[in-house]
């Protein structure tokens, strides 16, 4: 999926789109998203000035961004209307710091969903080449969004 694609599937939009494609999509079961990682992103100028780092907060919305692009399958039930809310994570760890100049390679695997409560269990890891920099398992909800119709132009 492009940007173009994505945008048509999640709602988040500037500043707070942290996915630029998917790579690899396997509809119900995993996807595989990737972040470039670049000096202006906004964050930088106060995290850090001298030593930038992306925060882990945001390493986390990544994810749970690319876990949403499994979880809001058009072709396997109608989304329109719908959005997923991050509701925990759990087993949390960042291995290595992100910087300026990194892509994030970031696979989220559908563990567990419970389509008539819309809860989903997903794990995920992100590498930047062939390191781990972040792991962990996230829940989703999914809920309507009266809202949503605007999202969605």
């Amino acid at each position: 999926m492009d940007i173009n694609q994505i945008r048509e599937r999640l709602p988040h939009r500037f500043p707070f789109l942290l996915v630029d494609r998917i790579i690899e999509y396997n509809p119900g079961v995993s996807v595989v998203g990737i972040k470039n990682v670049t000096i202006n992103d906004n964050f930088f100028p106060g995290h850090f000035p001298e030593r930038p780092i992306m925060p882990g907060v945001l390493m986390i919305e990544a994810m749970s961004q690319v876990g949403g692009a499994v979880i809001l399958e058009p072709d396997v039930k109608g989304t329109s209307g719908e959005v997923f809310f991050l509701a925990g994570v759990d087993k949390v760890r960042f291995r290595k710091p992100v910087i300026p100049g990194d892509t994030l390679v970031m696979r989220m695997t559908l563990m567990k969903m419970h389509k008539r409560f819309g809860v989903a269990k997903l794990e995920g890891k992100t590498y930047v080449g062939s390191e781990l920099v972040c792991e962990g398992e996230f829940l989703m909800a999914t809920g309507s969004d009266p809202q949503a119709r605007f999202l969605y132009p």
